[in-house]
């Protein structure tokens, strides 16, 4: 039996698509729901609070969100829509198409990723991506210290790698326990590794 082919969808026909309630992303032509556990919903949302509490203390230029997609490109050229678990998105940017669906094609300002059990992702295509559309700082948060030692060293720690931008190549910063995470978009950001693998198992009302 000779197989047809599936029809890879575009960047355009992914968003056209696009199925109501849950997370998705476009990956190889396909529609790929994201799976999140409640810990990781708490760390997101405990980071989505942290940047606006800090966006509106600073009176920041800035819009946190976790519905932001955007469209990157992987080394061959194949287009893919990402959803990062919280993005940051200076605030003309978001408002130059308000009418929009929240998809863009441009670098936006942050990308967090919280890492689960398909951690590569983040640590290899997504990194690789992120870089190549420009986005100005990636933070990867592996709250379950669940990546390789390759990675986070023996013993394996909870860490937070936050990758910055320098002349179109990331340089990274990694950080544990009770330091505390620098950040450029966020340079008074007063927030530790610690605290963040804390709200993975208390999320207040």
């Amino acid at each position: 039996m000779v197989q047809t082919p599936v029809k890879k969808l575009t960047f355009e026909e992914f968003l056209e698509q696009y199925p109501d309630g849950g997370i998705y992303e476009l990956i190889n032509g396909e529609i790929v729901p994201v799976e999140q556990t409640r810990a990781h919903k708490n760390v997101v949302r405990f980071l989505m609070l942290v940047f606006n509490d800090e966006i509106r203390r600073l009176g920041l230029e800035y819009i946190a969100d976790k519905d932001v997609i955007v469209r990157t490109f992987t080394d061959i050229g194949e287009e893919r829509g990402r959803n990062p678990d919280v993005g940051v998105v200076n605030a003309s940017q978001w408002n130059s198409n308000v009418l929009a669906y929240g998809a863009l094609i441009e670098p936006i300002q942050l990308a967090v990723e919280v890492t689960s059990t398909n951690w590569d992702d983040d640590y290899v295509d997504k990194l690789d991506e992120y870089q190549r559309l420009g986005i100005s700082e990636y933070w990867i948060v592996d709250y379950l210290a669940i990546a390789s030692r390759a990675y986070l060293g023996n013993p394996k720690l909870p860490t937070i790698f936050v990758y910055q931008l320098v002349e179109d190549q990331y340089q990274v910063q990694k950080f544990t326990g009770n330091d505390r995470i620098l950040s450029t978009t966020f340079p008074e950001l007063a927030l530790t590794v610690k605290q963040v693998v804390a709200a993975s198992q208390i999320q207040k009302l």
